[in-house]
């Protein structure tokens, strides 16, 4: 700052703070010498354009030049041609909203996921309707099971009169064109807290598939779109296909949680179902965080069994298990923008450390970037609205 003159330091910002009483955004109107000559007074300051190898040189009107064909920020330069360009957008179409359901007839605030509630089944249809209103028309259920309906069998998972039936009866009867999701996993009817049959410390992998095809089909007899197994188990994708095609459910589509890592992030989804492991931990079934080979094991897998759709869980960590799978496979690729990550946006944004729509936007976008057909976030009603009201879809 010491090599300006103060004429010159008046001369540049004299006009900015002239014009930010009234457009404070626009920045400095002023017009630029692009020639940049006699800006300094001292004149040993370096000149690029001076000397035999000048980093700029001048154009045909003397101005400084950098002489590049190529200048990328031409797709850049106004909102209009970035729309024009833009290489992935984000719709409410690619969403689906996660809800949390229980048998109380009010909701429950989830202290962990500000914003997120266990629903009353009343109140689920509420927020049903509001979200298929502003374009998010998939939703996929995670319920909040009473503890003497827990069992290591789990075998109020496939039970016709259980919360999730009910639930799915109601949204059917009420939005016969949305597409309702299923989780397929004994944990929130465990009282072991494990996505299968426990035995000895051990989670027991065949045992768990029989249990898990029942449930499969009896989300399916209840109106279930999408049967989405995330419990991890070998074999199961293959197991509940066979299961589903031979009771007639043949259109009954396949989302797998293929590459369903056992991550630090899911912490607020326990909290959320009461569902955290009664013992240990999930890592002899789900993913080792370390791996990323291991995915395209288990795409092969799930594809060659019958899977219809592949699911990376966590998202934002594992982007580049998103792209892997994206370019392993034909099958559409979802991404499951999870609790954790979701609590972190919160809680920064609500120190005011981040702009909240801002950075959801950023992100959701990012799952597209890497890869993503199908994102599973708390946010997809905030982002459907926040898309209409921007006129992005």
């Amino acid at each position: 700052m010491k090599f300006f003159t103060a004429l010159t330091l008046s001369s540049i910002f004299a006009g900015a703070s002239a014009f930010s009483a009234v457009a404070p955004n626009v920045g400095n109107t002023e017009p630029v010498n692009k020639s940049l000559k006699g800006i300094d007074s001292n004149e040993d300051v370096f000149d690029p354009t001076g000397g035999d190898n000048s980093a700029l040189i001048r154009n045909n009107n003397d101005e400084v030049w950098v002489p590049q064909r190529a200048r990328p920020r031409r797709n850049r330069k106004n909102a209009t041609m970035r729309g024009m360009v833009r290489e992935n957008i984000v719709t409410p179409s690619n969403f689906i909203y996660p809800l949390f359901i229980h048998e109380e007839d009010y909701n429950t605030a989830i202290p962990s996921m500000p914003g997120c509630e266990r629903h009353s089944l009343e109140n689920m249809l509420k927020e049903v309707g509001e979200a298929y209103n502003v374009g998010v028309k998939t939703f996929v259920l995670f319920p909040k099971v009473p503890d003497e309906l827990k069992t290591n069998l789990g075998q109020e998972a496939y039970n016709p009169e259980g919360i999730v039936p009910r639930a799915l009866r109601l949204i059917k009867a009420a939005y016969p064109d949305s597409i309702v999701c299923t989780d397929v996993a004994l944990d929130p009817y465990s009282d072991q807290g494990h996505d299968g049959v426990v035995e000895n410390g051990k989670i027991l992998n065949d045992v768990t598939i029989n249990q898990l095809c029942k449930q499969a089909v009896c989300q399916a007899k209840s109106g279930s779109d999408v049967v989405a197994p995330s419990d991890m188990m070998d074999g199961r994708v293959g197991a509940i296909r066979d299961a589903l095609d031979s009771e007639g459910f043949t259109d009954v589509s396949i989302l797998s949680y293929t590459a369903k890592y056992a991550s630090a992030y899911y912490g607020p989804f326990r909290d959320a179902l009461d569902s955290h492991p009664g013992f240990g931990d999930k890592k002899t079934y789900q993913q080792d965080p370390a791996n990323g080979r291991e995915a395209l094991i288990e795409a092969a897998l799930d594809a060659a069994e019958g899977a219809d759709m592949l699911m990376v869980k966590p998202g934002m960590p594992y982007l580049d298990i998103i792209r892997r799978l994206k370019d392993a496979t034909p099958l559409p690729v979802a991404a499951y923008h999870v609790s954790g990550e979701y609590a972190m946006i919160k809680a920064a944004c609500e120190k005011g450390w981040l702009n909240e729509k801002d950075v959801v936007m950023e992100t959701l976008t990012c799952f597209k970037r890497a890869g993503a057909d199908i994102i599973l976030t708390y946010y997809a009603k905030q982002a459907a609205q926040w898309i209409e009201q921007d006129g992005l879809y």
